[in-house]
């Protein structure tokens, strides 16, 4: 009887074992994008399959974050060069994010330097009262910034070995967070003018929006962070989950001083 040979593994990547994620992701992402066409057109059951496709997205993504994890954590699959490799995933990630926001900005610029005859040939257009910078925009601004220096607090804590002073951090960003989110509300809530209110509408509410579902994924990214913090899922050299987190917020940060310098200060003091 020969004895078994161990396989002996020569290089520092992990070979990912077969998953059904990516063929059920798959299915979920049809019916996602199916149910709201139909949903969209009052067909019947396009709710419905809408919803199948959310609640499968939803699955796969806790499913499948959730095996990665035991990957790092347990089975300690992630290697430097696997980290290298997830690092330069998220930096790509964010890049195409950065693109994204590129064409609201592109289209803010292309209506407010030359304004057509349509709207008035000003910006913002004559029937436009525009929302001032000083208001929720800057206390939005002084929240974000604040818990962009909070969330590298929490890194620094973490790089130390410092539990509850990262653990403090965290949860400071989060209350920034949701206070962000709460104003981002109220602001809309009293805001003179509407998503339908021509060129500016669309833009304002596009930029602004989408950047406020961003922080609303940020947050919940921090949020499940903070809780794999305090079960000791990250160490001072193994924290990668963390840092992705770090790198998106800030990224988030960054986005929002831009629509603030343009969106909000830049377009009101056209006025003046």
């Amino acid at each position: 009887m020969k004895a078994k040979t161990k396989m002996v593994q020569r290089h520092p990547f992990h070979l990912v074992d077969p998953s059904p994620w990516p063929l059920v992701a798959a299915f979920g992402g049809l019916s996602l994008t199916f149910g709201g066409v139909l949903f969209m057109h009052n067909y019947e059951g396009g709710g419905e399959l809408l919803c199948l496709g959310v609640v499968t997205i939803l699955y796969v993504m806790f499913t499948w974050w959730r095996d990665i994890i035991r990957e790092a954590l347990f089975e300690g699959q992630h290697t430097l060069a696997v980290q290298q490799g997830l690092r330069m995933g998220m930096i790509l990630f964010i890049v195409s994010e950065v693109m994204f926001f590129f064409a609201f900005f592109w289209a803010f610029f292309t209506s407010s330097i030359s304004p057509v005859f349509n709207i008035g040939g000003v910006w913002p257009p004559t029937h436009i009262v525009a929302i001032s910078p000083w208001g929720l925009p800057f206390v939005n601004t002084i929240l974000l910034l604040s818990s962009g220096a909070s969330v590298t607090w929490a890194h620094h804590a973490i790089i130390a070995g410092f539990k509850k002073e990262a653990m403090l951090g965290l949860n400071i960003t989060l209350m920034f967070a949701i206070a962000f989110t709460a104003m981002q509300g109220f602001e809309y809530a009293g805001a003179p003018f509407s998503m339908s209110d021509g060129v500016y509408g669309s833009v304002f509410y596009m930029a602004t929006g989408f950047h406020g579902f961003h922080v609303i994924i940020g947050t919940i990214f921090l949020a499940i962070c903070t809780l794999r913090l305090y079960l000791d899922h990250f160490s001072r050299q193994h924290h990668f989950g963390f840092e992705a987190a770090a790198w998106y917020w800030h990224f988030v940060d960054v986005v929002w001083l831009f629509l603030f310098l343009t969106i909000y200060w830049w377009g009101f003091n056209f006025l003046v």
